[in-house]
């Protein structure tokens, strides 16, 4: 069971004019002078963009084979009356309980045997062919009903796939996991190789005696779990594309995608393997409440979501105007907060923000979700928010079709991350972002902005390169890696990085294999950090969670040595001059001035400077269109007033920019062209 793999179709930039705006539409909660009210409210705020029936299974097939559309012809004709584009829902998102009743095996299995049952969402598995038999149907008929309809501008496949349950482990996935890996390696030689059976008597004779990963005594076989955790990613993509194939055969012109969950929290799905079925990404991003550097981590997802798009503009599709109801304490967003959000989003690739939900519900799991339109109706903050937010969007349509500017690369893999973070390592502490996310941190703090590439993108535009905790990396990334450095970038390889291939075969001859002749260093033994402990180095840098048994070779430089014993006088940063450019390593995890530190000498070197002069606690990204028009955005998240040097025209206020961003504001600065 495998659906054909597909190509981009058409854009929906063509469909939506200027930076969309609106969220998820849930009518069918709501009788119908609320809908028709709903319009009116539309219009209000300047919504221009919902996406719809993302829930609405149960509703539009009440029982098996008998549909009732008639509530979703009069929402879809009256959002098109008010001008409202639409990305309709294929509705499969959460299976009805009469299916579920009938077909109990479309229920997801866990790791420890447990069904879960319906009542909540997203309770199906991926690989149930009886599930895909029934959304694929669903799928049909509603393609057939709309395909003519002049709301739809696109198709909305499904909803946050790979979010509650990520991995399955009934009988039908297991089967599934057996072809998945039979495809991939041919044979049971193979695949044992692969997996080094050899060690504890794992050897398979067939590919029929293999079951995925679940309750077992100890730790389990690394390369089975990290191929467990592809073949789930692979088999929700699967899945979209049976969907997308319906789609495309019933609607070539109309394109389509599924709103992943790019975030420093969500590791389920390999987006940069998705990415290339997605006819625009769509992504999902909530703060974490908690959070006093919340911006920043809004900063990384969207960086992040910006490298999936491969740098092409992209959706919001979900974010929320105040407090969510999920996390332990729900705290609503504080003045301002809501706008700065959606333009930070914007401010780092989005040309469209989008929340759940438009309307709160008054009854479910998520009353207590903010949306567009709070229990409390017009008279509420929230609300005004709203309206102010659609009005500073309509003024940013000059911005739409930009791309972010950027000098550096962080290099990421969701293959890396999964793989990092297995069982038996030498610390359980080495946590795959820890590094990545303190650079970020800093860059973002000097008002430099950074690009998320995958290890076999191209690096040959970036003057500097990160390399953070690259645990797992083919010889292909690797190469890729060091031709960057060769042809003149500044390449940074933390700790833990190139110790494995893409089987979690250790590289043999001395870490880190992979990079260790670029960066010109050969390490013997690791030394790990207990928590709460730290290392302090030879320029006073403190480091924790990592450090390791270095020895530089030939003409590598020593840029500062641990202190501790054993490691005394053993080299923690180093630098080897290769080609036009330059490998430095790094073998501990400094703390914050430590990583400022070394982030201000890695920009000097690749001559990386800011997107412009400003004082502390501004945010900077610059946008700059295909005619070579600039966009600077700078969001000031303090609570005092920030300059930053920039002329043109301030596009929220119409008015020439007076060097200023008051405190919680925002600027969009139309930059003058240079002299």
């Amino acid at each position: 069971m495998s659906s054909p793999e597909t190509s981009r179709g058409p854009s929906v930039w063509n469909s939506v004019p200027g930076i969309a705006y609106g969220g998820d539409y849930n009518p069918e909660q709501w009788p119908e002078d609320i809908r028709l009210e709903d319009i009116e409210l539309m219009k209000e705020a300047g919504v221009s963009f919902l996406s719809v029936a993302i829930f609405s299974w149960g509703l539009l097939e009440p029982s098996e084979g008998n549909y009732d559309f008639g509530w979703l012809d009069d929402v879809l004709d009256n959002l098109h009356g008010a001008g409202i584009k639409v990305a309709l829902a294929t509705a499969t998102a959460s299976p009805p309980a009469w299916l579920a009743r009938k077909h109990p095996e479309i229920l997801p299995v866990t790791a420890e045997g447990v069904r879960l049952e319906r009542g909540s969402r997203r309770h199906y598995s991926p690989s149930s062919s009886v599930y895909r038999r029934y959304a694929t149907a669903m799928t049909r008929v509603i393609a057939e009903r709309y395909k003519d309809h002049p709301a739809l501008a696109l198709w909305h496949v499904d909803n946050e796939l790979g979010c509650h349950v990520g991995e399955f482990h009934g009988e039908e996935d297991a089967a599934a996991f057996r072809r998945w890996l039979e495809r991939r390696y041919g044979t049971i030689e193979v695949l044992n190789d692969a997996w080094g059976t050899a060690f504890w008597s794992q050897h398979y004779a067939s590919f029929d005696e293999i079951i995925p990963p679940g309750a077992a005594p100890t730790t389990l076989n690394p390369g089975q779990q990290l191929d467990f955790a592809r073949f789930n990613s692979w088999a929700f993509m699967d899945y979209y594309r049976e969907l997308l194939a319906v789609l495309r055969e019933v609607t070539p012109g109309v394109p389509a995608t599924t709103n992943f969950m790019v975030s420093s929290a969500t590791k389920t799905l390999d987006y940069f393997d998705w990415a290339k079925d997605m006819d625009v990404i769509a992504n999902d991003h909530y703060l974490v409440a908690a959070d006093p550097e919340r911006e920043i981590e809004l900063a990384f997802s969207a960086d992040l979501t910006r490298g999936v798009a491969g740098g092409d503009p992209w959706i919001l599709m979900e974010h929320s105007t105040s407090a969510v109801n999920w996390q332990p304490y729900n705290q609503p967003k504080m003045p301002g907060e809501m706008l700065r959000n959606s333009l930070a989003h914007v401010a780092r690739g989005a040309d469209a923000v989008m929340f759940f939900q438009w309307r709160q519900s008054k009854a479910g799991s998520e009353k207590f979700h903010s949306a567009m339109v709070p229990h409390g109706g017009r008279d509420t903050q929230v609300w005004r928010n709203v309206v102010d937010l659609g009005e500073a969007l309509r003024r940013l349509e000059p911005v739409k079709g930009s791309r972010v500017e950027s000098r550096v690369a962080i290099v990421f893999d969701y293959e890396a991350w999964w793989a990092s973070e297995l069982d038996s390592h030498p610390s359980q502490g080495v946590k795959y972002l820890d590094t990545m996310r303190a650079f970020h941190r800093s860059l973002y703090l000097r008002g430099v902005t950074a690009d998320f590439v995958h290890p076999t993108g191209d690096l040959s535009g970036y003057d500097l390169v990160l390399v953070c905790t690259l645990y797992a990396v083919t010889d292909e990334a690797a190469a890729s890696i060091a031709s960057a450095a060769h042809h003149g970038a500044t390449v940074l390889v933390s700790y833990f990085s190139g110790i494995v291939d893409e089987r979690d075969h250790v590289r043999l001859g001395g870490y880190p294999g992979a990079f260790r002749e670029l960066l010109g260093i050969r390490t013997e033994e690791f030394h790990p950090l207990f928590p709460g402990t730290s290392t302090t180095l030879n320029d006073g840098t403190v480091g924790s969670v990592w450090s390791e048994h270095v020895r530089a070779t030939g003409s590598t430089e020593v840029l500062a040595t641990f202190t501790h014993y054993p490691l005394d006088g053993v080299p923690a940063l180093t630098r080897r001059a290769t080609g036009a450019g330059s490998a430095w390593y790094l073998a501990t995890l400094p703390d914050a001035d430590g990583i400022d530190a070394l982030t201000a000498r890695l920009l000097d070197e690749a001559k990386v400077t800011s997107a412009a002069e400003a004082g502390a606690g501004v945010e900077l990204s610059r946008r700059r269109a295909a005619d070579g028009r600039s966009f600077l955005f700078a969001i000031n998240h303090g609570r005092e007033d920030v300059t930053v040097k920039s002329d043109g025209e301030e596009l929220l206020s119409g008015e020439r920019f007076s060097g200023v961003v008051p405190a919680g504001a925002v600027a969009v600065i139309a930059e003058d062209p240079p002299n």
